[in-house]
């Protein structure tokens, strides 16, 4: 059966019973209407396209139609016009061989007399243009531009929209029209227009820098719409045209962007929308949200700033979901900026955190670990553990990392400290990373006044629960080490001491064992832990022989591990002296820091110091010694390249070099000696790093790497004798929007170290992208680098990266940089010499 017009094909498609003759009466449809074209009836052509079309909707092939839909277009009846220009934008894509016929169609309408043909065609341009059909017709869209009809300005402004997306380098041919449409008083020519300029900003630097001077016109505009009274014509919601509103908001968050003229003519306007918006309607809360990410972007006033992070606070409080969650992941981008305005919301930021909605949660913890500070430690590390212990499972790891990096970054004293780790374990000892258990560890081993306290507890809380693994794990560590000092003690219970014998210490840790807990790792702390308790004289005869016989159990292990160990100790049973001196306790590790930093969405841990102070703790990257690591095979030709020398390969510099001297100093206590604060051990820092100069690149530091999104200066030590003196910046590069300073920071009582902290920002709205910063010394010269905050630099963002250089005392630092990035889709890659130290910043010098 054919069908004759569309309403009898949707009326027998809706008719049939199943889908196979639904399918059936499609195919036979569309056979009658491919026989229909071949007979070129132009009478029944507008009705089989409209069929067809119906048959496109459906999912059914229609690809058949395109030729026909041409020859729509050319008719002269708008009617066919109007359908084949819709079959065309359903049917074809910019990718179609069949789009290059359309185009002298689409010419043809576009100098229609009829307005409505004329807009017809935009709008099927605006759809489906390619780049070769944006670069024919552009002409005719910049004509149109400037036409009299407000309705072909408009769809004229979107189709240039489409030409600037397929071919970027010809944006400059409507930067003049664009300018007079922003004059523009009806509504909708002014939103296509504004959306216009927008993309072009985007696109191009110096249309951005052209456009800087309509700021006092956009504000004008936005200043009519807060202030005009109710408009039907454009109201939602009692707010007139909030479309419009936030694309002028946008753009002006463009414009103002590192303008301070721009931003100082647009903060009273930005004021006003922000106290006269009503904030009960969503609409509302839509301008609210546009006007703080514009007042954050741009160079606002401080007043302004903690304005726009007070609306976001009072989003927190919203019913609405999707406004909260929204507000959250705001604050945890601006509270680099302004933490102090963010901490006043503190408390319902907490709340968040026992919010049924998984993704709050997660956004209010985020925000929770970047609000952490001296001041504030305590109350919300209490607060985090009382949400640790309701938290979901796929929370918990990240929480045990953030709240012992917090503990030990900003711990008030050492009993507070040892008692959240404690708190850690307890809660959630299956969810720590085995970082977090071995700085634990490190930590009692260098708190001797506590280690009695420390290991009452940890024998008090595994003895309440064997289940979790890292606490059983510290806590049988550090009572296998330290048995003899809590045998003196006793156990403290209620702040009761209880008298300790060594049958509790070792029934526990068989307990522990032989209970189904124990795993592989587990066997084999305990193991060594009993081992240590037998060699100690305060462990009796009966109990040596227990352990004794433990050991002996484990000798015919299947695992090979403990078999192994188990038949070591066993034998040191046998060699009187040697055995106590072997098991002795053990010397106290070496003291760095665990600052790791990233353990979701890049939010380092604390907001009131930046990365460059967890330097003071961590320890340098050091350029790796040739036996340290496989030789770079290009290395040699690198250095003849940038000295102009024939330097050694890596190989032979390790073969001449003789090795560094026995030393009992660490390179975190040279560090810290840097700055001023005591310690008793002495090293040269660098002893252990070659003088062959060569670019530099940082590693991984163990298994940590710093924080990676803050970006302030670094704040003093927490109790130096003197603060350290802060030179002033210097810049190194400032080209292709990117710009590196330098800025040295010296200790009197370190001469020869230099800290160099660099700091690269971008000038424009691009984003610099892949940034890799290399760095070389001359040979007398030695350079250590720890990993950049962030290869990816926004606009507005300032990353940072730390450099530590050893120089003879008094000769002049100098830099060899090597950098390469990517910047609105241009690769880059420059290297400039700097030598703008100020002389004697080794000391020695005037």
């Amino acid at each position: 059966m054919v069908y004759h017009n569309l309403k009898a094909l949707i009326k027998g498609i809706r008719s049939c019973k199943t889908v196979a003759d639904e399918r059936a009466l499609i195919q036979q449809e569309s056979a009658a209407i491919r026989a229909s074209f071949r007979e070129e009836d132009s009478f029944q052509r507008h009705n089989n396209i409209a069929k067809l079309l119906y048959i496109h909707m459906l999912g059914s092939p229609a690809h058949f139609g395109q030729i026909e839909c041409l020859k729509l277009v050319a008719s002269p009846r708008f009617s066919d016009k109007r359908l084949g220009y819709l079959g065309i934008m359903l049917l074809l894509d910019e990718n179609q061989e069949v789009l290059t016929l359309v185009t002298n169609s689409l010419k043809n309408d576009m100098n229609h007399s009829n307005m409505y043909a004329v807009g017809l065609a935009l709008c099927t341009f605006a759809n489906i243009a390619s780049e070769e059909m944006s670069r024919d017709l552009a002409n005719e869209i910049e004509k149109l531009l400037g036409s009299s009809n407000t309705y072909i300005r408009k769809k004229a402004a979107l189709c240039a929209l489409r030409v600037i997306k397929k071919v970027p380098d010809i944006a400059d041919h409507f930067v003049n029209k664009a300018k007079n449409l922003l004059t523009d008083r009806n509504h909708g020519v002014l939103l296509s227009s504004i959306t216009l300029v927008t993309e072009m900003c985007q696109i191009d630097e110096s249309v951005l820098n052209e456009f800087r001077n309509a700021v006092p016109l956009l504000v004008r505009n936005l200043k009519s719409l807060v202030t005009t009274g109710y408009s039907p014509e454009h109201d939602v919601s009692g707010i007139t045209d909030p479309f419009l509103q936030v694309k002028i908001l946008r753009l002006l968050r463009l414009l103002g962007r590192g303008d301070q003229q721009a931003s100082e003519t647009m903060n009273d306007i930005l004021a006003q929308v922000a106290t006269n918006t009503d904030s009960s309607k969503n609409v509302g809360n839509s301008i609210l949200y546009e006007t703080v990410l514009t007042v954050l972007e741009i160079e606002a006033d401080t007043g302004l700033r903690v304005m726009a992070i007070n609306i976001l606070g009072k989003f927190l409080s919203n019913r609405d979901n999707n406004i909260r969650y929204v507000a959250l992941n705001t604050l945890n981008k601006v509270v680099s900026m302004d933490t102090n305005a963010v901490q006043r919301h503190r408390n319902i930021i907490l709340d968040c955190l026992r919010d049924g909605d998984i993704s709050i949660r997660r956004r209010a913890l985020e925000l929770s670990y970047a609000l952490i500070n001296e001041q504030n430690v305590r109350v919300l590390i209490r607060e985090l553990l009382a949400f640790l212990e309701v938290a979901d499972d796929e929370f918990k790891l990240g929480m045990t990392t953030q709240i012992c990096l917090a503990a030990e970054r900003f711990a008030p004293n050492k009993r507070w400290h040892i008692d959240t780790v404690l708190r850690v374990l307890k809660l959630a000892g299956n969810f720590v990373r085995e970082e977090i258990l071995s700085a634990f560890i490190r930590l009692v081993a260098h708190t001797p006044e506590l280690q009695a306290y420390t290991a009452s507890k940890l024998y008090m809380a595994l003895k309440a629960d064997i289940s979790q693994e890292s606490l059983t794990l510290a806590a049988t560590w550090i009572i296998g080490e330290y048995s003899e000092i809590l045998l003196e003690g006793g156990f403290v219970d209620e702040e009761q001491p209880k008298p300790a014998t060594d049958k509790d210490l070792v029934d526990l840790l068989i307990l522990i064992i032989d209970s189904p807990y124990a795993n592989y790792l587990t066997k084999q702390f305990v193991l060594a832990a009993v081992t240590k308790i037998a060699a100690r004289p305060t462990t009796s005869s009966a109990e040596q022989d227990r352990i004794a016989e433990l050991l002996a159990q484990y000798t015919t292990s299947p695992e090979l591990e403990l078999q192994q160990r188990a038949v070591e100790f066993a034998s040191l049973f046998s060699l009187g002296d040697l055995r106590e001196g072997v098991l002795e306790r053990m010397p106290p590790p070496e003291l760095k820091a665990t600052v790791m930093g990233v353990v979701s969405e890049n939010k380092p841990v604390g907001s009131t110091q930046s990365k460059d102070a967890d330097l003071l703790g961590d320890e340098i990257v050091s350029t790796p010694t040739p036996g340290q690591q496989k030789p770079v095979t290009n290395n040699h030709d690198l250095l003849a390249e940038i000295f102009g020398s024939s330097a050694p390969t890596p190989t032979q510099a390790g073969a001449s070099s003789s090795p560094p001297p026995p030393s009992q100093r660490t390179t975190v206590d040279d560090i810290l000696g840097l700055f001023g604060t005591s310690t008793n051990l002495t090293t040269p820092a660098a002893a252990s790093t070659p003088p062959t100069p060569a670019f530099v690149t940082p590693a991984a530091t163990s298994a940590f790497s710093l924080p990676q999104s803050q970006s302030q200066s670094p704040p003093a030590p927490a109790q130096p004798p003197a603060a350290a003196p802060r030179l002033p910046s210097y810049t190194a590069y400032d080209k292709h929007e990117l710009k590196i300073t330098l800025t040295p920071q010296t200790s009197a009582a370190k001469p020869g170290i230099v800290m160099i902290l660099a700091r690269f920002q971008v000038s424009g709205a691009n984003v610099a992208t892949g940034l890799n910063f290399q760095a070389a010394v001359p040979k007398s010269q030695q350079l250590q680098m720890l990993p950049m905050s962030n290869p990816n630099i926004t606009p507005g963002a300032v990353e940072t990266q730390q450099m530590r250089v050893v120089a003879p005392v008094g000769s002049n630092v100098r830099l060899r940089l090597r950098i390469s990035f990517s910047i609105a889709g241009q690769s880059i890659q420059d290297q400039v010499d700097f030598a703008g130290f100020p002389p004697g910043l080794t000391g020695g010098g005037p």
